[in-house]
């Protein structure tokens, strides 16, 4: 028995009538034609007073009265940050009041007469997993759960076509210290080698002809194994 539903005449041509007065003219409860006010501005995370910078995290770095200097810097995976004049300084496993002091210290010995700066963590890698170098879609993506190597990739959309799938890097923080080990993922991906477990904080650098100068000098050095050594 098949049943066909009808709408009442009314309540069709009112619907039919609501249809056509969207699909050509301008409506609803949102203004047009109005100035908008410029967004708010991103905000340093609020993270506990102890918090320590890792790899990857961007500090934002405010100089009183100095524009040039000021900004948001990425730290690399050596632990650094370049910044204007005072070049290489090294911010991982720092707190933010150490970093403003060192940083404060730097510009106040050779380039500024009583600096104010002021630091803070603008994104966390600590808390998430990084993933980087030669992916469609490198960022930080939340662990809700039990990752795999492959799972973390598959997250930034997986490896890009100049990818170099025979060294896959993760780097992490064992006992204070910061190690790596390199992954063969065509191995993995055969089932000729087991597919590690990642967990948050863990950064996965993918090789590839495109990643950092930074990314590749350290992937060189790195041996084919699934050890943890420091680097």
């Amino acid at each position: 028995m098949r049943l066909t539903l009808k709408l009442p005449v009314f309540a069709a041509g009112s619907l039919a009538l609501a249809l056509s007065a969207c699909a050509d003219k301008p409506g609803g409860p949102i203004p047009y034609n109005v100035t908008l006010a410029p967004p708010d501005q991103p905000r340093a995370l609020s993270l506990e007073e102890n918090y320590k910078i890792a790899p990857l995290d961007t500090v934002s770095v405010s100089v009183f009265r100095q524009k040039d200097l000021s900004g948001d810097y990425e730290v690399d995976l050596t632990g650094r940050i370049s910044m204007p004049l005072i070049g290489s300084v090294e911010a991982v496993d720092l707190t933010t009041a150490q970093l403003d002091q060192k940083i404060t210290a730097a510009y106040g010995k050779k380039y500024l007469v009583n600096p104010d700066v002021a630091v803070g963590v603008k994104s966390s890698t600590r808390r998430a997993v990084t993933v980087d170098g030669a992916v469609k879609s490198s960022g930080s993506y939340p662990i809700n759960g039990p990752l795999t190597l492959l799972q973390a990739i598959a997250l930034s959309g997986g490896a890009s076509e100049d990818a170099n799938l025979r060294r896959v890097a993760v780097f992490r923080t064992v006992s204070g210290q910061r190690q790596a080990a390199a992954f063969d993922l065509q191995q993995i991906r055969r089932g000729q080698a087991a597919d590690p477990a990642i967990y948050a904080g863990d950064i996965v650098v993918v090789d590839g002809s495109g990643v950092k100068e930074t990314q590749k000098r350290i992937l060189s050095n790195i041996p084919i194994l699934s050890i943890f050594r420091p680097f």
